[in-house]
């Protein structure tokens, strides 16, 4: 098999493991509050990352470490808030309402270096704002789910972490960038939950195989085997693969939480899909345009 192939592969088994993280999440927050949930998910992360990359760290430069620890609040504040939305919503819900960060980056990196979205990305928007307002509002109630405003500002702070990526670390080593960002979240979680969470007791042994399972394959694992597969794979391919996470995350809900599937929740979930597509896709679709004369 070559290397594309199995670069492909490398992404989909991603993509996979982090749909199933939704439903996995959802049913550890019953025994374990979130801020816990998260504390450990990150140290365990830090720990195995920081081990792999001892030497790299010494190498880091100031710039870099400014960006890492930066990112490393932006990514624990997303996952707070997409946790805490996740107690209120569905799997499949947070999995598709996630993957609109990918829509936002253009608009958010015109604020911040002033290159202006072009058409696809306010299709892709449009798109994308149409298609939250069928998952949001598809509910029983007639207003919107809190889980749902939560689960889309959590897209924001994700939003921010590639932005200072691109402004701070674009040029560093993935591998201690991670453990740096993934040790600063843990830091701000452990601060949260001590603070403001009672600490769990009488945790169920399935609760805490859920956090191993979080930590060491949703986190550390795919972190490898995304890098891994992103060298092997033309980036606008990557793209599109990965999200299919929320595709998997859906599917998964669907047979395992056995999550209710409405009409305006499907339409809902196919235009933010297609808005994604587009908005990850768009050199590609330029290119053809100019190659045919369009």
């Amino acid at each position: 098999m070559s290397k594309g192939f199995l670069g492909r592969l490398a992404l989909f088994g991603t993509a996979f493991i982090w749909g199933t993280s939704f439903v996995i999440l959802k049913t550890t927050l019953d025994s374990i509050g979130a801020l816990w949930v998260l504390a450990i998910r990150f140290t365990v992360s830090a720990l195995l990352l920081g081990l792999f990359a001892v030497k790299r760290l010494r190498k880091m430069d100031r710039r870099c470490v400014k960006g890492s620890v930066m990112m490393g609040l932006c990514l624990a504040i997303a996952y707070i808030v997409q946790t805490y939305g996740l107690m209120y919503t569905t799997p499949g819900k947070n999995a598709f309402l996630t993957a609109t960060y990918c829509v936002l980056v253009p608009f958010m990196a015109w604020g911040v270096y002033k290159r202006k979205p072009d058409g696809a990305n306010i299709i892709a928007a449009f798109l994308c704002i149409t298609g939250i307002g069928f998952v949001s509002l598809s509910g029983a109630g007639t207003g919107v789910n809190i889980g749902d405003m939560l689960t889309l500002l959590c897209g924001v702070f994700y939003g921010l972490q590639i932005i200072m990526m691109e402004q701070y670390v674009a040029d560093g080593d993935a591998l201690s960038i991670s453990a740096v960002q993934f040790g600063m979240a843990a830091l701000l979680c452990w601060a949260g939950a001590l603070l403001f969470e009672a600490p769990p007791v009488s945790v169920p042994t399935s609760a805490w195989l859920s956090i191993a399972y979080l930590s060491v394959m949703c986190t550390a694992v795919c972190f490898f085997l995304q890098a891994w597969g992103m060298q092997y794979t033309p980036s606008a391919t990557s793209a599109v693969i990965m999200t299919f996470e929320s595709v998997f995350g859906t599917l998964i809900s669907v047979l395992f939480y056995h999550e209710t599937m409405t009409v305006k929740l499907v339409l809902g979930f196919a235009l933010i899909f297609a808005a994604v597509i587009i908005s990850e896709t768009k050199p590609q679709l330029f290119k053809r345009k100019a190659e045919t004369g369009g």
